[in-house]
C-alpha cells in the first residue's frame, strides 16, 4: 500500500467520518433498543406490583373486614355478655366460644374481649387482669396504662395500633394491636374486641411482590403513619417516609437514599390503609441480562462487518479526489504552490488554492490570451482549430445581433509633442510624475489606456491590441446598432468618443484609419487590412485626421463609363494584405476583383488592359518583400489569355508574397529581440536596468517588448535579469573570495537582504551556505598526493 495514501489527513478524515455516519445511528439504534427493553421489562414489573400489591390490598381489607365480621358476631354471641363470661359456669362456655372466634381468622395470633370500665379481659385462654395482659404477658413500650385504659372504654371507631416489639413467653414479636367498638353500630359502646396479629402475617403477604428484588414494602394508616415494614433493602429515612405516605395510587420515580427508585402505591377505600412497595430501578437493567448480551453480540457482528465496508467507501471516495491532485501536480509549478505533505492543509485546501492560483494565472494572462485570439482574428480570420474557437467564445468577443469593426490609431504625432513648461509651471513640484512620463513618451502608456474600453451609452465594447513594432495600436470593435441613429453616424461617435479619451491624456487628437463593419466575427480581418489601408492611404490635407475605408473611393464618385476599371479601393485593400502576409482576404480580394472584371464581358484586349492593374499591384507587392524571381516571371504572367489562367497565377504568386512577408515581419521581430537580448546582457549590472527603459531605448511599448521578450526567452524580463544577477553572483562567490555584500552590489542589486532572501527561495540555501558547500566540494575533489620513502 502506498503510505503517502494511508497518511493522507483528507483519508483519515473520511475514513472517520464514515465510520461517525456508520457507528452513530447503530449506537443510537442499540441504546433506543436496550432502553426500550429496559422500558419494557420496568413497566412490566410495575404493572405486575401494581396487580400484586392490590391483591394484597384486597386481601388484607378482606381479612380486616373479617375481625370486624367476627366483633360484630361477639356482640350478638349470647355466650358473650357480660353476665354469661362472668357466671361461675358459663364463663367456661364463654371461653370456648372466644377461642372459636379467633380460630376463625388466620391473621389473628390472639383475641381478647374487654367490657368498659372492668378490671378482667377474657381471652381464649381465659380471663385475666387487663394491667397483667398489657403490662406483663404482652409488654407494649409505647402504650401507657393511661392510654390503654383510654383506647379500651372510650374509642367509638375500630382503630389499629403502630406494630410494636412486644416482649412475650421471654421472646421479642412484632405485633400489630386492632381494637374494634362493639356494638359496631351502636353510638355509645360497651365492650372492646382486641386483635394481636403478628405483622409477618401482613408483611407475609407482600413478599411475594418483591420476590427476589431488592425494595421496602410498607402499609400506612389513614392518618399517614406506618403500621407495617419490610425491608428487603436499605431502609428509608423518617423524611421520606412521610412523602411515601402521602403518594396517591399509580406508579411513581423518585430518589430515596440517594437512590433512582420506582414505587407503586395503592390505596384501601375500606380502611384509608395505602400499600407502598420501594424497588431501586437498577435492578431492571440487570434483569436483561441476556438481552443486554444478544444486544452487544448483534453490534459487534454489525461492527465487524460494517467497519471495513465504511473504510472501503472512504476509499473509493477518496481516490478520484487524490487522482485529481496528481493530476493536477503533475500541470502544477510546484514553486508557487506548497505540497500537501509540507503544509497543514489536506487536498480539497490544496485543490482550492491550485484553483486559486490558476485563476489569478488566467487573470494575469487573459489580456494576453485576449491579445493573441484578437490578433489571429485581424490577420487570419476565425481559424477551423475548435480549441481555439472554444477559447475565442470564453473570452465573449461574439456575442448575437452584433457587429464589428477595426480601427488603427497611429501616435505618430503623440510621440512628437514634447511638454514645454510654461512660467506657471516653474514650481516643479506641481508637476506630477506621472503625467510628466506621459508626455515625454506617451506611446508607453497609449496601449494601456486603450487596452479594454466599455462604452456603454453607445453599446460598444473596445479591445486593443499592438500588431507591429510600430507606434500604431489596433482597436476590435464589438457594437450593436442603436435603433435611433443610422449606422453609419453611430461609428462615427464610437471613433469620436475614443479620440476623446486620447485627448483627455495627451491634449492632441490621435490619427486614425476605420474599417468597414461586418456583421460577423470571421470578417474582422477584412476590416482589419481596409483600416490599415485608411490609414496608409488617408487624407494628407488635415493632421489628425479620421479615414473611413469606404470614403477612399465609391462608386458614385467615379465618372461614368469608368465603372468596369478596377477600383482603386480594391487596389489598396489587396496591397495592405499583401503587406500584413494575409493570404485569406488577398486571396478574397484578387478572386472578387477577377469575378467583377469577368462579369462586364469586355473585349479580350481591353479585359488585359484591366487586369494589368491588378497584376502591377501584385507584383509590386512582390518587389517590395525581394522576391525578384516574380519580376523575371512577368512575361509569364503578362501573356495570359483567360481569367482563369492569370486568377491561378495570381493565387500561387500571393501565397509565395505571404509567406515572405510573414516570414520578413518574424525576422525583424526576432532580430529585434535579439539586440534586445544582447543589451540586456551588457546591462544586467546597472541597477537602472528596467523594462521601460529599454523599450525606450529601442523605441518600442513596454507591452510589446514584455509579451515578444517571452515569446523569445520563455521568461519574463525580470526573471531574466535575475537568473543572469543570480549566475553572476555564484560565479563570482567560486572564482573569488570578495564579500558577499560587494559582489551583490556589483551585480546591480541594491537590497542585500531581499537578494538572500530570493535566493534561498530558488536554491534553498543563503549565498554563505552556497559558497561553503562549494568549498567543502572542492576539497573533496582535490587529487591525494602519495609520497614514497
Amino acid at each position: 500500500m502506498n503510505p503517502k495514501r494511508t497518511s493522507s489527513r483528507l483519508l483519515r478524515s473520511y475514513m472517520l467520518s464514515y465510520l461517525l455516519i456508520f457507528l452513530i445511528p447503530l449506537i443510537l439504534i442499540t441504546v433506543l433498543v436496550y432502553q426500550s427493553a429496559v422500558k419494557s421489562l420496568r413497566t412490566e414489573i410495575e404493572q405486575s406490583n401494581v396487580n400484586q400489591l392490590s391483591q394484597v390490598r384486597m386481601t388484607i381489607d378482606g381479612r380486616m373486614k373479617e375481625l370486624s365480621d367476627i366483633a360484630a358476631r361477639i356482640s350478638y354471641d349470647n355466650n358473650l355478655t357480660a353476665y354469661m363470661v362472668k357466671h361461675p359456669y358459663y364463663s367456661r362456655e364463654s371461653i370456648n366460644t372466644l377461642a372459636q372466634y379467633r380460630a376463625n381468622s388466620s391473621i389473628v395470633d390472639e383475641l381478647f374481649l374487654y367490657f368498659h370500665d372492668d378490671t378482667v379481659i377474657y381471652s381464649s385462654q381465659g380471663l385475666s387482669n387487663v394491667n397483667v395482659v398489657f403490662g406483663r404477658t404482652y409488654q407494649f413500650n409505647n402504650w401507657t396504662e393511661a392510654q390503654i385504659n383510654h383506647d379500651l372504654n372510650k374509642i367509638n371507631y375500630p382503630m389499629t395500633r403502630l406494630t410494636e416489639q412486644l416482649g412475650t413467653h421471654s421472646r421479642q414479636r412484632s405485633m400489630l394491636l386492632h381494637i374494634v367498638p362493639i356494638k359496631p353500630t351502636d353510638a355509645y359502646p360497651y365492650a372492646s374486641v382486641v386483635y394481636l396479629i403478628e405483622e409477618s402475617k401482613l408483611t407475609g403477604m407482600m413478599d411475594s411482590i418483591l420476590n427476589d428484588f431488592k425494595g421496602n414494602s410498607y402499609i400506612f394508616d389513614h392518618k399517614g403513619q406506618v403500621l407495617t415494614v419490610n425491608n428487603h433493602d436499605q431502609p428509608v429515612q423518617n423524611e421520606e417516609l412521610n412523602t411515601l405516605s402521602g403518594l396517591g395510587e399509580g406508579i411513581h420515580s423518585m430518589m430515596l437514599n440517594g437512590k433512582p427508585q420506582s414505587v407503586v402505591a395503592v390505596t384501601s377505600a375500606q380502611n384509608g390503609w395505602t400499600y407502598v412497595t420501594t424497588m431501586p430501578s437498577d435492578q431492571f437493567f440487570s434483569r436483561i441480562f441476556h438481552i443486554q448480551t444478544l444486544i452487544v453480540l448483534v453490534f459487534a457482528l454489525i461492527a465487524i462487518a460494517g467497519i471495513p465496508i465504511a473504510v472501503l467507501l472512504a476509499r473509493r471516495q477518496y481516490h478520484p479526489l487524490r487522482d485529481l491532485v496528481e493530476f493536477a501536480k503533475e500541470k502544477t509549478n510546484h514553486a508557487t504552490i506548497p505540497s500537501i505533505s509540507n503544509s497543514t492543509s489536506n487536498e480539497w485546501t490544496w485543490i482550492k488554492n491550485t484553483l486559486h492560483d490558476y485563476r489569478h494565472q488566467m487573470d494575469m494572462q487573459e489580456p494576453y490570451v485576449r491579445h493573441q485570439c484578437l490578433l489571429l482574428l485581424m490577420k487570419h480570420g476565425k481559424p477551423e482549430d475548435p480549441e481555439t474557437i472554444r477559447l475565442i467564445d470564453s473570452l465573449g468577443l461574439e456575442a448575437d445581433h452584433q457587429q464589428y469593426f477595426v480601427m488603427i490609431v497611429a501616435s505618430d504625432m503623440l510621440s512628437e509633442r514634447r511638454y514645454t513648461p510654461t512660467l506657471q509651471d516653474t514650481d516643479l513640484d506641481v508637476i506630477e510624475t506621472q503625467r510628466l512620463d506621459k508626455l515625454l513618451d506617451p506611446y508607453l502608456f497609449l496601449p494601456d489606456i486603450l487596452a479594454e474600453i466599455d462604452l456603454s451609452h453607445l453599446e460598444a465594447h473596445i479591445y486593443g491590441i499592438e500588431y507591429s513594432s510600430g507606434n500604431r495600436l489596433a482597436l476590435a470593435v464589438c457594437w450593436n446598432h442603436i435603433g435611433e441613429v443610422e449606422r453609419q453616424q453611430q461609428m462615427k461617435q464610437i471613433v469620436e468618443a475614443i479620440r476623446e479619451i486620447v485627448f483627455e491624456h495627451y491634449y492632441t487628437l490621435p490619427t486614425v484609419g476605420v474599417g468597414t463593419s461586418y456583421e460577423r466575427l470571421d470578417e474582422l480581418n477584412q476590416s482589419f487590412i481596409e483600416a490599415a489601408t485608411a490609414m496608409e492611404y488617408r487624407l494628407t490635407d488635415t493632421q489628425h485626421s479620421v479615414t473611413y475605408f469606404d470614403q477612399l473611393n465609391s462608386e458614385a464618385d467615379r465618372p461614368s463609363g469608368e465603372h468596369y476599371w478596377i477600383t482603386n479601393e480594391s487596389l489598396l485593400k489587396l496591397s495592405q494584405s499583401l503587406k500584413q502576409g494575409n493570404i485569406m482576404v488577398a486571396s478574397h480580394m484578387v478572386q472578387t476583383i477577377v469575378a467583377n472584371v469577368r462579369s462586364q464581358a469586355l473585349p479580350l484586349s481591353l479585359m488585359r488592359c484591366v487586369l494589368f492593374d491588378l497584376l502591377n499591384t501584385v507584383l509590386k507587392a512582390a518587389s517590395e518583400v525581394g522576391l525578384i524571381r516574380s519580376i523575371r516571371d512577368m512575361p509569364k504572367l503578362a501573356s495570359f489569355e483567360r481569367t482563369e489562367e492569370l486568377e491561378e497565377q495570381l493565387h500561387l504568386l500571393i501565397a509565395r508574397i505571404c509567406t515572405c512577408a510573414e516570414h520578413k515581419e518574424e525576422t525583424k521581430q526576432l532580430s529585434l529581440m535579439d539586440q534586445v537580448i544582447a543589451y540586456v546582457k551588457e546591462q544586467y549590472c546597472d541597477y537602472a536596468l528596467s523594462l521601460e527603459g529599454v523599450a525606450q531605448q529601442f523605441s518600442i511599448s513596454s507591452s510589446y517588448l514584455s509579451r515578444t521578450f517571452k515569446e523569445k526567452t520563455s521568461y519574463t524580463f525580470s526573471q531574466y535579469v535575475w537568473q543572469l544577477r543570480m549566475d553572476e553572483v555564484i560565479r563570482q562567490m567560486n572564482d573569488t573570495n570578495d564579500p558577499l555584500k560587494d559582489i551583490i552590489l556589483r551585480v546591480g542589486y541594491l537590497d542585500t537582504a531581499n537578494f538572500i532572501r530570493k535566493f534561498k527561495k530558488e536554491t534553498g540555501c543563503t549565498p554563505g551556505q552556497y559558497r561553503k558547500q562549494s568549498v567543502q566540494n572542492e576539497n573533496q575533489n582535490l587529487p591525494i598526493n602519495n609520497s614514497t620513502g
